[in-house]
């Protein structure tokens, strides 16, 4: 597998402080965006807790009785069950913080994981940071929005543009570290080369059209396309931290 990708954070032009974090490890074929909740302190906190978590157990190929219990069903099971153990432990340990400690009291942060092993992609989130594949001529968004907005959506009590300016846009039903558990949604897919794959916070999704999204990253390199997308979420009003990481799948094994 030989895959090129780059990311970037940017404060955005109203914030003072970044509560966005993100890695990317090509070692692992591994890419988080995480994007903080809970102040100044708590949210930048919480979103490195998250990015940090998942690394270390998917580097050290950390187990569970749930991972173990895959075993039986395969590799792509034992997989899909260490993303989801690798994200509860984030949340966990996000959760304990902010009891023994109050001033991180509230913390949070979405996560959103993209996983490319054997063949395949797996991706994993909690909350609204999201995340789209472009393949030929097509941008198609992967994930669910875990948020109220969303929510009122799907029940057809509002339209996706009523929802970009809605005063409860912000509000999101899960997230890691407001509960000791959440419920983790994670799909897998077939890779294929030439893949290009978009993650993104909530910052830069509200303010980029899907379509101007999907030809940017389809135009250009990953280092260009995330230059470009990073300025128009600031060109367009920038008012949250933007993180963007672009990965392209240039060999499947």
């Amino acid at each position: 597998m030989r895959i090129t990708s780059c990311g970037i954070t940017d404060v955005g032009v109203k914030r003072t402080n970044n509560e966005d974090n993100y890695l990317i490890n090509d070692e692992l074929s591994l890419y988080i965006v995480c994007d903080g909740m809970g102040g100044h302190a708590g949210g930048e906190f919480a979103s490195q807790i998250a990015v940090n978590t998942v690394e270390e157990v998917l580097s050290n190929l950390e187990s569970s009785p749930e991972v173990d219990a895959a075993r039986e069903d395969g590799p792509v099971e034992v997989m899909r069950e260490r993303l989801r153990y690798a994200i509860r432990l984030a949340g966990k340990r996000i959760f304990e913080k902010a009891l023994a400690e109050p001033e991180y009291k509230g913390m949070g942060t979405t996560c959103l994981v993209l996983l490319v092993d054997s063949g395949n992609v797996f991706i994993a989130h909690v909350g609204d940071s999201r995340g789209y594949v472009v393949r030929d001529d097509r941008i198609e968004q992967l994930t669910e929005d875990h948020s109220l907005v969303n929510e009122k959506i799907r029940a057809g009590v509002l339209t996706p543009e009523q929802a970009k300016t809605h005063k409860l846009k912000n509000i999101i039903t899960r997230s890691l570290g407001y509960t000791e558990d959440v419920e983790i949604d994670i799909q897998v897919r077939a890779v294929r080369r030439g893949d290009r794959y978009l993650l993104c916070s909530d910052g830069l999704s509200n303010l980029v059209d899907i379509a101007e999204m999907g030809e940017t990253v389809r135009a250009l390199s990953p280092q260009e396309a995330a230059r470009k997308l990073i300025h128009l979420a600031c060109e367009h009003g920038g008012d949250d931290n933007i993180t963007a990481i672009i990965a392209r799948v240039d060999e499947v094994n």
